[in-house]
């Protein structure tokens, strides 16, 4: 028995990488000097992530300035006044806010995938920020002339075209990011904000076929930046029943850095439904500590206790740096941790394969 594993995204940059990228922003070093750079970061990622077994790679993020912005990097009808996402140890980061139509995106994850695809001999997948989050670049006040209503018609066509443009360029899975999701609760516990998110991604997911859908994931959890959270103390069970309402395929399902995950996991098994597939996280990506393979391959087979295995994958909780300039992890412990993610949970399918009593859905109660 194969189990899918899948990284996240983001891998952190290396200092010559981070170096090069502040000196292109300061207009030291030319664009094409800087894409020398990224594509040899590119590369190396690939290639590591291959050495290490990892069955589907990523492009580790490499020249994406963040997880929630690459599509409007450089946007010249942009303030710097936007939402403020506060995280658990007190740092913030800060979107930028539109002053003016229409919505464009100025660059496409497809970019990222055929420079990942150029290098790999695995398959690739593909993150890209859900529409839901981009939703926030609205101000609460308007825009003169561009009402919310054209602004969301906007943006729903650029999020199609996003995720439409990965697909038909070979990606293996594309992956809404969507870790707005439980923030959301944290600043509205009624969930009406989350219920919008929702509906706008759906929106969005329902312009694709139920074949390509299969093909789509999402992301969600309570953030990672800096080895700190924006929404850990967030119940679960208040988001998982409106999260699976999503017509995805998968769900990346940040569990390893959860207190009670058998609880967790008790509440995704009452969501399940067929022909989704969920990936739960083995490693913690802002926890420094590198979990053995054998830690990984319990927390596989406590999951397998409660969900059907021919429906469950292994992933991280997250990206290891969704934002640039994020140090707080090296490339030697996200390389290590993916190394256990990979080994540990091929551990797990050898003893779920061979049928042990303690790995069968029956143990679920």
């Amino acid at each position: 028995m194969i189990l899918p594993t899948e990284p996240i995204g983001s891998i952190p940059r290396s200092a010559e990488l981070l170096n090069a990228m502040a000196a292109h922003v300061t207009g030291q070093l030319a664009d094409a000097e800087f894409a020398s750079y990224r594509e040899k970061a590119v590369r190396e990622t690939v290639e590591a992530l291959e050495a290490l077994g990892s069955p589907v790679v990523t492009d580790g993020e490499q020249g994406k300035p963040s997880a929630l912005t690459y599509p409007i990097e450089g946007a010249e009808n942009l303030s710097a006044d936007g939402v403020v996402i506060p995280f658990a140890d007190g740092h913030q980061r800060q979107l930028p806010c539109l002053t003016s139509g229409p919505f464009r995106y100025l660059t496409r994850a497809e970019e990222y995938l055929r420079a990942a695809r150029r290098h790999a001999k695995v398959p690739v997948k593909q993150a890209v920020v859900a529409p839901s989050a981009l939703s926030l670049l609205y101000p609460p006040n308007g825009i003169a002339g561009y009402s919310r209503e054209a602004f969301l018609d906007d943006l729903a066509a650029e999020a199609e075209a996003d995720i439409r443009g990965c697909l038909d360029a070979g990606a293996h899975v594309v992956q809404l990011d969507f870790t707005e999701a439980r923030l959301s609760l944290k600043l509205d516990p009624s969930g009406g904000v989350l219920r919008e998110f929702v509906e706008l991604n759906n929106q969005v997911l329902a312009r694709f076929t139920e074949a390509e859908r299969a093909r789509i994931g999402v992301h969600s959890g309570p953030g990672a930046d800096h080895d700190s959270t924006h929404s850990l103390d967030v119940d679960y069970a208040e988001l998982l029943p409106e999260l699976f309402r999503l017509t995805v395929g998968n769900f990346y399902l940040q569990l390893a850095s959860e207190s009670d995950p058998d609880r967790v996991l008790r509440v995704i098994a009452d969501q399940l439904r067929p022909g989704i597939r969920v990936f739960v996280g083995v490693t913690d990506p802002i926890d420094p500590r590198v979990e053995t393979p054998e830690e990984v391959r319990d927390r596989v087979l406590r999951a397998a206790r409660y969900l059907p295995v021919d429906q469950l994958g292994t992933c991280d909780d997250s990206g290891f740096a969704p934002f640039a300039d994020d140090r707080s992890t090296s490339r030697e412990t996200a390389f290590a941790k993916i190394r256990a993610r990979v080994e540990g949970t091929a551990l797990a399918a050898g003893l779920l394969g061979a049928g042990e009593p303690t790995t069968v859905g029956a143990l679920r109660d």
